[in-house]
């Protein structure tokens, strides 16, 4: 894996910057802001992306901000130049679905991911802008989803890993309904300067746990976990090395005013004094493929290379994330170039050696 692909697997799109929510953790800078994404962004993007879509599986993610917020009309007019083999996901809160954005999304063909912490009591970051806690809404928003039908993912944000808490959170989203899980151990990243230094057998733990909840009852695809197993597996079989892409993923991220950003979606919206504004380009002045053959010239993401390139050489972890992310990169150590990051140890390290543990202390005994 050497280098950044031409064509990516999917592209990101920020059809808004606002969101009706104020986490505590969030890390988006414009969340405040209605700053609405002008269709002409949207038909730029879909004159490089219609053409990939022809020839393989190919996505756009509407991420925001919240994208439900740009209102069924607006986002219905983003979504409007991209063809039918395009696939859309959204990520959402879930707080604004009711039926008629259920309807919405059956009239698009639009998969959707629900931001949700787990129980009640586990959601106490997740609140409006008032400052009360959206669980019940988020809740109502799943339960439309649920009775039009429409299976749905789920991400959740753990803050503090402790025992018991993985088993908790995997029997809550069997019984919430979704088919997918994602975890995020939280990250010190964007606005959010929260300290996510952890310990370190707790996060362990935590992981090794989740292995545990899922073999139990695995009903649900989690993403972390089978990742792991994936590559697990392949060391084993001897054929870890062909797990990795050849060339990075470029994942470009076309923020509200059609600026790119590559690598890291929580770049885009944030500027630097050595680095600007991490762009790589604008789709309303060069096309999206454009942009991204040149995208290796950006002055930080051949810093990053760089760094990624020291990860293989000193990281015995590298066949398993490749190098880590541009964006926790910059908002930790302050640089593109470093090496290992808390995220890094968090959610490589230790979810591979939990995955581990896991299967240490569940072998069979020997005859």
């Amino acid at each position: 894996m050497r280098g950044i692909a031409a064509v990516p697997s999917y592209v990101v799109m920020q059809p808004t910057t606002l969101c009706n929510l104020d986490c505590v953790y969030c890390y988006l800078p414009l969340r405040a802001v209605d700053r609405r994404m002008p269709p002409t962004v949207a038909e730029a993007v879909a004159a490089s992306v219609n053409p990939w879509a022809a020839s393989g599986r190919f996505s756009v993610v509407w991420h925001g901000g919240e994208p439900l917020a740009a209102g069924r009309e607006h986002l219905a007019a983003l979504l409007a130049p991209f063809g039918p083999a395009v696939e859309h996901h959204v990520q959402t809160n879930a707080t604004l679905i009711d039926d008629d954005w259920c309807a919405f999304f059956v009239e698009h063909g639009i998969r959707v991911s629900v931001s949700v912490d787990g129980p009640r009591h586990r959601n106490g970051e997740r609140v409006t802008r008032g400052g009360r806690p959206a669980y019940d809404r988020i809740l109502a928003g799943v339960a439309a989803l649920r009775r039009h039908g429409l299976p749905f993912s789920a991400l959740a944000v753990v803050s503090r890993p402790e025992p018991g808490l993985a088993t908790e959170l995997y029997d809550y989203f069997l019984d919430l309904g979704c088919d997918v899980l994602g975890i995020n151990i939280e990250e010190t990243e964007g606005v959010n300067t929260r300290s996510n230094a952890r310990d370190a057998a707790a996060v362990t733990g935590f992981w090794a746990e989740l292995v545990g909840a899922w073999r139990r009852d695995p009903r649900i695809h989690l993403r972390e976990v089978e990742w792991s197993l994936r590559y697990a597996g392949a060391v084993l079989a001897g054929t870890a090395d062909d797990l990795l892409p050849r060339r990075l993923d470029p994942i470009p991220t076309v923020g509200h005013n059609g600026s790119v950003v590559v690598l890291s979606p929580e770049l885009a919206g944030f500027t630097d004094p050595h680095y600007g504004d991490f762009s790589s380009g604008n789709v309303l002045t060069t096309p999206l493929a454009e942009i991204l053959a040149g995208a290796g010239r950006t002055p930080w993401v051949g810093e990053f290379l760089t760094g990624v390139e020291a990860c293989r050489s000193s990281c015995p972890y590298f066949g398993f994330c490749g190098g880590g992310h541009a964006a926790n990169r910059y908002f930790e150590l302050g640089r593109f170039d470093g090496t290992e990051t808390e995220h890094c140890r968090n959610s490589k390290i230790r979810l591979l050696e939990g995955v581990l543990e896991h299967a240490r202390d569940h072998e069979s005994p020997a005859a």
